[in-house]
């Protein structure tokens, strides 16, 4: 043994006796350490929730992103209220309504704005549609005309019955036809019967979809309202306050589908409080879970509360001591960074169990607890102590990259890995010198395992054969692992804000996996539009100048001609005086009986709104009144629409409003285009496509649609970076420890083997690799490689029969409690962190098989034994030859 190791484990053991020996004054001092980092945590440290503070501001993509936050400031940190409505009448209303009560609330809402609605596309909107579409709706409001004019006049239900009744006999007469007029005959009877049968809400007709030759799009039956709220990062849920009060707005204005509407809402902010309140769900049962395993796993493995007592203190202590550390090296903890604590317990366990398995098998033949440690301090201790540099390495690994949630997770593990291994060689021998530990009457191995150690060893070869396809076959795979970068894939689908924003993927013109393009001014916008218009991958762009309507002269034309045609009968007064309800029940009835005349087919529509009628002839007051609003309740803002289309007017850039103009022009006139993509917005192969062809042409692009790609480049190069960094520090540390490069390699192969086989079941299982479980990979070397070392430093010992060894006991025990921690994760209700958990205990399963199997088969038998420098541990009543260490 190198005379350096040797000062090194003097040192260890010379540090665990008189921990021992002063054990009151440790233990004193780790309960006021303790309390410090109680208050420094309660005071200084938070929680900050800005998901984009997690990646490099200063990266080039960012400081696009960062100046076309700058020019339109208002259309940052969006939420997207969508509303349905049963009718497009009550879309409208529900909309215009809720943008009234947000925008009362500058306290909650910076600004509310209607992107779709407002009086210019009120008046100017029709000039929008193409000529062809301009031309149909003219057609079908003339079509209406007599209906129309009838209401004008009397717009009661005797009125509508009337007209109704004028109509029949048009038809009776020849002069038009029934077929036209059944698909207005089935909406007016499921009117009446829904209002017959209920007696609390109304459930309108809609005259806008009455007069028109279609059934009503989804998109004529949405509307949308954007709010910019006032968010507070050091709450859990920023939005929470603001999307509260959309929910309770709506439900005080009877926005809700017992009244025809509904209302969701959508963005990065409920998604993001979505996700926060089910990652903070799951953390509860995890930890909760996690807790009983582990104390479970430890007093199966140790068969002593003591033990058990000791090394949950010791854990408590490192998990508040770098809960401090946290505190004053990086103040507030991102989402990524408080993930910590569970990465803590999961490896800092590892050490506990490692040295206390040792304790026991000293206590076979120790005589007291104070020799049994020495002796188990000079036995594992360098190893814990390379153990720890190793899995600090991995995580101090993450610093230089780019990715800043998990830089700071690896400085704040990494100090945490040290933390626990100063612990476990101080406080934790300590607590057992106090504590009441009992002998040990038997070894404390696995002679069971015996038979396994000789086959591992006779027939290494193919053992090592078997490794060597099991790698090439894990390589055959490799070509087909891929990255979901979609960060949709991270959230329960079923939540509202997740399945409202994959409903709008699935229509171009709402997707939000858009790109954004500022240029100079309004000029360079129009002049980029069309070459980004060209491109295969583009489906449409959008500028200031797409609100200048084209072919204008046609479409006025149109509305002009309509205008001679129906204006008067629009701007005739009413003049007939308010019926009576015997009045309107006659009216009924008599409609109904021309009904019958001219269908006597018992299915047909007419025949099931002319039982309607008679139902509504009997009814009482209070149903005819309710009849007469569903029916008639959106007539007014029918009407009042049509006489706005009619006024439409030649539009030029100077004419659009301003709330529109500062949406897509800033003040100092520097201009956004917008474009949306051609194909299924959620596939990550369509926007990778997209993204490239746009940037092809415009390198500075940027958007919702740019920044997941360039996140998800910037996350996988963290880890790539991180992952080389980990490998050549540890190997470094290995080098520098170990002193050869044979036991270097056979330190780090069985992790190349783990990691090979770890993403050969991603890609079999269809487990993706995403931005949540990517982190997955790195941790492998560190926890992994204190498997190995402990089976390298037991090797160079001469110990043999690697299997039957305390050692293995404590690896699988601590691999289980380590299993356990991580697992864990896999019960929460967030898809990320579940799938995080899932490739963490597989990743961990596939690791201690590559240890137990193949690590064995590679050492070998051990070299025999030489002599080795003798020394003692000055002990009351006990000396241990490092040869009687095993």
């Amino acid at each position: 043994m190198p005379a350096s190791k040797l000062s090194a484990t003097r040192a260890l053991v010379y540090l665990g006796a008189f921990c021992q020996r002063r054990a009151p004054w440790v233990i004193v001092a780790a309960l006021v350490l303790s309390v410090c980092a109680v208050l420094v945590v309660m005071h200084r440290l938070s929680i900050n929730t800005d998901t984009g503070t997690l990646i490099d501001p200063d990266l080039p993509w960012q400081q696009d992103n960062a100046a076309l936050d700058k020019a339109f400031p208002q259309n940052t940190g969006l939420l997207a209220i969508v509303i349905d409505g049963q009718t497009p009448e009550l879309a409208e209303s529900a909309a215009t309504q809720l943008a009234k009560a947000l925008a009362a609330e500058p306290s909650l809402f910076r600004s509310v704005r209607r992107p779709d609605g407002g009086p210019f596309f009120d008046k100017n909107g029709i000039l929008l549609l193409s000529v062809k579409e301009v031309q149909q709706t003219a057609n079908d409001i003339i079509a209406a005309q007599p209906l129309l004019g009838g209401l004008a006049a009397d717009p009661t239900l005797r009125g509508l019955f009337g007209v109704l009744d004028l109509a029949l006999q048009g038809v009776q007469t020849g002069q038009a036809e029934r077929s036209q007029m059944q698909p207005a005959f089935t909406r007016m009877a499921a009117t009446i019967d829904a209002n017959l049968t209920s007696t609390h809400v109304v459930q309108p007709l809609s005259w806008q979809s009455l007069l028109s030759s279609g059934p009503p799009s989804p998109r004529t039956l949405r509307r949308f309202v954007l709010a910019q709220p006032v968010l507070d990062y050091g709450a859990l849920e920023p939005g929470a306050k603001a999307t509260e009060f959309v929910r309770a707005t709506a439900e005080r204005l009877h926005l809700t589908p017992d009244y025809g509407v509904t209302v969701r809402q959508t963005g990065n902010i409920p998604l993001n409080d979505d996700q926060f309140a089910s990652v903070s769900e799951g953390i509860g049962v995890s930890t909760t879970v996690s807790v009983v395993l582990v104390l479970g796993l430890l007093l199966l493995a140790l068969r002593s509360f003591t033990m058990t007592a000791a090394i949950t203190v010791t854990l408590a202590v490192g998990l508040l001591m770098t809960a401090a550390f946290a505190a004053l090296a990086v103040g507030a903890l991102n989402l990524i960074s408080v993930a910590f604590a569970v990465l803590f317990v999961g490896i800092a366990v590892d050490f506990g169990v490692q040295l206390c398995i040792a304790v026991r098998a000293k206590r076979t033949t120790a005589p007291n607890i104070f020799a049994a440690t020495n002796a188990a301090i000079r036995r594992v201790g360098a190893a814990l102590v390379l153990a720890a540099l190793s899995a600090a390495s991995g995580f101090f690994a993450f610093l230089p990259t780019d990715y800043r949630g998990v830089s700071e997770l690896g400085l704040i593990a990494g100090v945490g890995m040290l933390i626990a291994v100063v612990l476990n060689l101080t406080l934790l021998p300590a607590l057992l010198a106090v504590l009441p530990v009992r002998a040990e009457p038997r070894e404390v191995g696995w002679t069971e395992l015996a038979p396994v150690d000789r086959f591992l060893l006779k027939y290494r070869r193919w053992v090592l054969a078997g490794g060597a396809l099991l790698a090439l076959g894990s390589l055959a795979l490799m070509p087909r692992l891929t990255f979901d970068f979609n960060p949709l894939n991270l959230v329960d689908p079923r939540s509202e804000a997740a399945s409202t924003m994959l409903e709008l993927m699935r229509d171009p013109l709402t997707t939000p996996n858009t790109i954004d393009i500022l240029t100079p001014s309004v000029e360079a916008a129009a002049a980029l539009a069309p070459k980004l218009q060209d491109l295969p991958e583009v489906d449409t762009v959008l500028s200031l100048n797409s609100f200048v309507p084209g072919d204008q002269p046609a479409k006025l034309a149109i509305l002009s001609d309509l205008g001679l045609l129906i204006g008067p009968t629009l701007d005739a007064p009413a003049t007939e005086d308010p019926p009576s309800d015997d009045a309107v029940r006659a009216a009924a009835a008599k409609t109904a009986a021309t009904l019958r005349q001219i269908a006597p087919e018992p299915d047909s529509p007419e025949r099931r709104l002319a039982d309607g009628l008679d139902r509504l002839s009997k009814a009482d007051a209070a149903t005819l009144a309710r009849v007469g609003e569903a029916l008639l309740n959106a007539l007014p803002m029918t009407l009042d629409r049509l006489r706005l289309l009619l006024s439409a007017e030649p539009v030029t850039l100077a004419d659009l409003p301003k709330d529109l103009k500062e949406t897509w022009v800033a003040p100092d006139g520097q201009a956004k285009l917008t474009v949306f993509p051609k194909g299924n917005a959620a596939d990550n192969a369509v926007m990778e496509r997209f993204v490239d062809a746009v940037r092809a042409v415009a390198p500075h692009a940027t958007g919702t649609a740019v920044t997941i790609q360039e996140s998800s480049r910037t996350i996988v190069g963290a880890f790539i970076t991180a992952g080389i960094l980990a490998t050549v520090m540890i190997s470094l540390l290995l080098a520098i420890a170990l002193r050869r490069l044979r036991d270097v390699l056979l330190a780090l192969t069985p992790l190349l083997l783990a990691g090979l086989m770890t993403l050969a079941a991603t890609i079999v299982t269809g487990l993706p690799i995403n931005f949540a479980n990517i982190i997955a990979l790195p941790l492998l070397l560190g926890v992994g490689v204190a498997f190995d070392i402990y089976f390298v430093v037991n090797w160079r010992a001469r110990r043999g029969e690697p299997l039957q060894s305390s050692t293995t006991r404590a690896i699988v025990f601590s691999a289980l409690t380590t299993g356990s921690a991580f697992g864990s994760l896999w019960l929460s209700p967030h898809p990320g962190t579940a799938g995080m958990g899932e490739l963490l205990t597989i990743e961990l399963l596939f690791t201690l098989f590559a240890v137990l199997v193949f690590m064995p088969a590679l050492l070998g038998p051990p070299v025999p034994p030489r002599r080795l420098h003798p020394y003692a541990i000055v002990k009351p009543g006990f000396t241990e030859h490092p040869d009687q260490a095993r």
